[in-house]
């Protein structure tokens, strides 16, 4: 199969990779990358556990065509935390025992961040839609609820 180049920004970093066209977004980085916090649940766009930012924007990394992802601003899970320090969603999944396996975090942790970032004060039910298109299959889904809830506080707290 042929490769092609592709080029983007993943967490702040310019990669440069050749890749079998037709390569997944979730399979380039997870593979070829090594950006294993994406993960592949069911590669059907259903899970949301592959969940990534593209542009600002959640994106699907299962469902998308690395070679499409050219020039793009891709920010996953790994790259959420700063200096060491866990980004205010991490923590808050933390505090509010919102995880368990953590199979599903990382892709929770992106939708909310997607939430957050264009609605800072947000619902109950703003969250549960955010969240809709991850499932979590040992958690529940209350403490995850809780814990977005928590961040979007602390930072409307730190933004006083």
């Amino acid at each position: 199969m042929a490769k092609v180049p592709v080029q983007f920004t993943l967490n702040g970093s310019e990669k440069a990779e050749f890749i079998e066209s037709g390569t997944t977004l979730l399979h380039a980085l997870r593979d070829k990358i090594g950006d294993t916090s994406p993960k592949g649940g069911c590669h059907q766009g259903t899970c949301g556990a592959c969940s990534v930012i593209i542009d600002g924007e959640l994106r699907l990394s299962c469902l998308m065509l690395a070679e499409t992802c050219s020039g793009a601003d891709i920010q996953t899970a790994a790259g959420l935390a700063e200096g060491g320090m866990l980004h205010p969603l991490q923590r808050a999944f933390l505090d509010a025992f919102a995880t368990q396996c953590g199979f599903c975090t990382p892709g929770m942790i992106i939708a909310a961040k997607v939430l957050l970032d264009h609605t800072p004060n947000p619902s109950r039910e703003d969250v549960v839609e955010a969240l809709s298109g991850n499932i979590c299959r040992c958690t529940g889904y209350e403490p995850i609820i809780q814990a977005v809830l928590a961040a979007a506080r602390a930072n409307s707290q730190n933004a006083a």
